[in-house]
């Protein structure tokens, strides 16, 4: 099988020949397309009429009213959801705010969505920026990241937008037709440096605003499986070698779940190559990531949630009992290293008070008719839970 490898020692930037359009879309139990007969808006005119009410009078949004207990009392005080003057049917994707400015922050999603907030979060308005504004094209944005003043956004069709002071303005930087897969996060890691991940495992850092990339990694995850295949890793041969979801921790290091799910993937600085690892529980795996305290946590299709036992890359995992309803968990966001959430389809939210050891789930977000994919907590006072339809919920504490 022919591979592609990342092995060069930079890489030229070039206006791509092409643009892929192939998805990275987190999967729930439930479907997550409009339901039949929703209204379609001409997104365009909703942003150019949104603007234009904009610029004579704030834009003043309901709030959602969470629904009551029987004892009368709200059932679901740690949240609030934020209406947002957006398409039916978005999904919301990535969220990040300006370290200097804490209240200014940015958010994206499906259909060409970018959406900007200077209050924290509490309203958000339509950002248009020029240079992403391709007629041919309705961009994914997957991922946004600042550091300081400096931020990066990417998308699909490949797409980098780069700002220098805190979102005020947005260059296009152009990108290597020779890109190996689609651009699915970015971290921006100092003064004109970012981190960026693409689906088939390429991992690529700049120091000059992006305009010339180094290999971090010296092969795609394909190329890598195709010299391992014989040692063992369960479902190995049948690999696409794309990524379904990938997660950084803290300090630099991946983990990255397989597009069929039958196994996953990790990386640590410095190391030449991903390193595979096999599944240690039956069903396959929905999604990865990384615990407050450095262990890793594991979801798999249907519902069911894993911890592994210590801190660290590890192979052994126990089954945490959770309340899912069958639905699929998406994701699970730390606020602090004992306090937790998982989202996931039908509106499921559950908590954690004890690092993950036991799990509740917040009956309020039943009536939320949508699936959550994303837990985002940008500080121990500061989270989101981002969805589909434009759902976005704002934690309160």
């Amino acid at each position: 099988m022919a591979t592609s490898s990342t092995a060069t020692a930079s890489l030229h930037l070039l206006l791509p020949a092409s643009r892929r359009r192939r998805h990275f879309v987190p999967r729930a139990a439930h479907s997550e397309s409009t339901p039949p007969g929703a209204a379609s808006v001409d997104r365009r005119r909703f942003i150019a009429h949104t603007a234009a009410a904009a610029a004579v009078s704030p834009l003043v949004l309901p709030r959602w009213t969470p629904a009551a207990r029987a004892d009368g009392a709200p059932a679901l005080s740690e949240w609030e959801r934020v209406f947002l003057p957006i398409d039916p049917g978005v999904v919301l994707l990535d969220i990040a705010f300006v370290p200097d400015d804490p209240s200014h922050g940015f958010l994206l999603g499906t259909r060409q969505t970018i959406l900007e907030t200077k209050d924290g979060g509490n309203t958000w308005f339509p950002r248009s920026i020029p240079s992403a504004e391709d007629e041919d094209f309705n961009y994914r944005f997957n991922s946004v990241s600042f550091k300081g003043k400096e931020g990066w956004i990417i998308g699909k069709p490949a797409i980098l937008l780069h700002t220098s002071d805190a979102g005020e303005s947005w260059e296009r930087i152009p990108l290597s037709a020779q890109l190996p897969g689609n651009m699915v996060y970015i971290k921006a890691t100092g003064e004109q440096s970012a981190e960026m991940v693409t689906d088939e495992g390429a991992i690529y850092v700049t120091s000059n605003r992006g305009y010339n990339w180094k290999a971090a990694v010296q092969e795609t995850v394909s190329a890598t499986l195709n010299r391992t295949v014989s040692s063992g890793i369960s479902g190995a041969s049948y690999y696409t070698g794309t990524f379904n979801t990938v997660n950084r921790s803290p300090d630099g290091r991946y983990v990255a779940v397989s597009s069929r799910g039958n196994f996953y993937l990790t990386w640590e600085p410095g190391q030449p190559f991903w390193q595979p690892h096999n599944r240690a529980v039956a069903r396959r795996i929905q999604n990865m990531g990384w615990r407050a305290d450095g262990g890793l946590w594991l979801l798999v299709r249907g519902g069911g949630l894993f911890l592994s036992k210590g801190t660290g890359i590890s192979e052994d995992f126990e089954e945490v009992q959770v309340q899912s309803r069958g639905f699929g968990i998406l994701d699970v966001g730390y606020r602090s290293q004992e306090e937790a959430w998982a989202a996931g389809g039908s509106g499921v939210l559950l908590k954690t008070t004890n690092g993950g050891k036991n799990w509740v789930r917040d009956k309020a977000a039943d009536n939320i008719a949508a699936n959550l994919y994303s837990v985002k907590f940008l500080d121990d006072s500061k989270g989101f839970v981002l969805g589909n339809d434009g759902v976005l919920l704002r934690y309160l504490g």
